[in-house]
């Protein structure tokens, strides 16, 4: 079954801790059952809100004043995700959020999984841009507010969906394992799955 939750973050500035908005769907068996939407205050230090992030994704430092912190906010991303394969578009850089937030605040990285739709994209449909909005008009999903962390998610989303209806896969290992994407990992399953590849020293 097409089992997943997309996932995008909005982030205050270039760091990856500055993360002040995040969107996730869940997917059941290739249906959208569940979204959520919230805004995260960033850490102290990453907290600065750039004009052209700001410009980007209309959030200002004010909108933040009462979110929750990204150590309040984590334990909800990872129970909506619920053990879940992530998938975003342009993963590494979403995944590298968690990574990243995650380890300036002090907080343990989560187990995750993830596939980037981006690269399915790319080896789906045949475009001049593989960019979000573009991604998503190809499968169907358009006219969507873009750098709205929730709409890019549905938007993730979308792609996906398409994509395995487009190449027959029943679940996300088998559309990875037929657009010839690698998937990844982030946590400690990704120590443990560098060193079954590489030997204990993958470990040091």
């Amino acid at each position: 079954m097409l089992n997943f939750t997309a996932i995008d973050f909005e982030t205050a500035n270039s760091s990856g801790a500055s993360a002040c908005s995040v969107g996730l769907v869940k997917v059941r068996d290739g249906v959208v059952i569940d979204k959520i939407y919230w805004l995260i205050k960033p850490p102290t230090g990453h907290d600065a809100f750039l004009s052209w992030n700001m410009k980007i994704h209309g959030i200002h430092p004010s909108d933040v004043i009462g979110a929750d912190s990204w150590a309040r906010q984590l334990p909800k991303l990872v129970a909506f995700a619920g053990g879940d394969t992530l998938v975003a578009h342009n993963a590494s850089f979403d995944l590298g959020v968690i990574k990243t937030a995650s380890t300036v605040t002090g907080q343990p990285i989560p187990n995750f999984s993830y596939l980037c739709s981006l690269q399915v994209a790319r080896r789906t449909y045949h475009l001049d841009s593989y960019r979000l909005p573009l991604a998503a008009m190809a499968a169907g999903f358009d006219d969507f507010d873009h750098h709205n962390a929730l709409a890019d998610a549905e938007a993730c989303a979308a792609i996906i969906i398409h994509s395995a209806a487009r190449h027959e896969a029943a679940t996300l290992e088998q559309l990875a394992h037929i657009t010839r994407v690698k998937m990844g990992a982030i946590g400690p399953i990704a120590i443990r799955e560098r060193a079954a590849t590489h030997g204990p020293m993958a470990l040091n």
